[in-house]
C-alpha cells in the first residue's frame, strides 16, 4: 500500500473524530417566520429598528449534523423611512415605502451542539452568512412607483444581491418542533431601495444622496430584520456516518 493511500486513509479516520458528531438520520426542517425590518440607508444612515415594519416568509433547513445547517429562507419584507421622522437631512423633506422579496441561501454554525428533539443538545447561540437575491417595489407615501419618475434621471434595476448574516438562538420546544430568534441584516448591492443616490435631476449641483458620507448605511442601502421562527422538524431516509446518534 502506498503512502498516499495511507495518508488519505489516516485522515479519513482522522474527519471522523474531530468532525461534529454527525445524525443518524438526515433531518430537515420547514419553518414560518414573523418578526420586525428596518431599512438604513440615505435617509436613515445609523438608527437600527427605527420605523420598523413588519416581515414574515418560511424557510427549509438541512442539518449536515450537529454544528452546520444549510437553509433557503424566503422572506417578504416592508420597509419604510422619511425625512420628517429621521431628522437626518429634513431639509429634503423625502421619503419611500417598499415590498422586498428577498430568496436566501444561508449556511449556520452552531456554536453548540445541537438538534430539534433532543432532551441534551436542545439549544445553543448561532452565527450565519449566505447570498440572496432580491426585487423590490418602492413607492412614495402616497402608493406611486418611484422608479418611473426618474427622479435623479436614472433608470435603475428594481432587482439585486445581497450578503445576508447575523446572529440567533435556536432552541428546541419538543421532539418535532423548534423555535429560533435571530438578527438577520442585509447588505445590499443597490442604492435605490429608497430611490436616493446621488444629484437632483433638474438641480445637478445639489447633492440628493448622501454622496460619501462615512456612515453605516454609505454607498449602498441595507435592511435588517429581527424574526421568530416556529420550525417542524421531519427526517429523510437514514445514512451511514461515522457516529450515530
Amino acid at each position: 500500500m502506498d503512502n498516499n493511500r495511507v495518508l488519505t486513509i489516516f485522515l479519513f479516520i482522522a474527519l471522523c473524530f474531530v468532525m461534529p458528531k454527525s445524525l443518524s438520520a438526515q433531518i430537515m426542517e420547514i419553518g414560518a417566520t414573523g418578526g420586525a425590518s428596518y431599512y438604513i440607508g440615505d435617509i436613515n444612515p445609523s438608527k437600527h429598528f427605527l420605523q420598523s415594519e413588519m416581515a414574515y416568509g418560511a424557510s427549509l433547513r438541512y442539518y449536515q449534523n450537529l454544528r452546520w445547517a444549510f437553509r433557503l429562507q424566503y422572506s417578504q419584507v416592508n420597509l419604510t423611512s422619511s425625512d420628517e421622522k429621521v431628522a437626518f437631512r429634513p431639509e429634503r423633506n423625502l421619503s419611500f415605502t417598499s415590498k422586498v422579496n428577498d430568496f436566501s441561501f444561508i449556511a449556520e454554525f452552531n456554536f453548540f451542539n445541537y438538534w430539534t428533539g433532543s432532551d441534551k443538545d436542545f439549544i445553543t447561540p448561532y452565527i450565519f452568512a449566505g447570498v440572496s437575491f432580491l426585487t423590490f417595489n418602492s413607492t412614495d407615501l402616497q402608493g406611486r412607483a418611484l422608479q418611473p419618475q426618474q427622479n435623479e434621471g436614472v433608470y435603475y434595476n428594481t432587482y439585486s444581491w445581497s450578503v445576508p448574516f447575523g446572529l440567533g438562538v435556536k432552541y428546541s420546544l419538543t421532539k418535532r418542533l423548534g423555535a429560533t430568534l435571530e438578527w438577520r441584516i442585509h447588505k445590499t448591492f443597490t442604492d435605490y431601495i429608497d430611490d436616493i443616490e446621488g444629484y437632483y435631476l433638474d438641480e445637478p449641483e445639489m447633492q440628493r444622496g448622501n454622496g460619501n458620507s462615512h456612515v453605516f448605511g454609505y454607498n449602498n442601502d441595507w435592511y435588517g430584520i429581527l424574526g421568530l421562527t416556529l420550525s417542524y422538524r421531519f427526517n429523510l431516509p437514514s445514512r451511514t456516518v461515522c457516529h450515530g446518534m
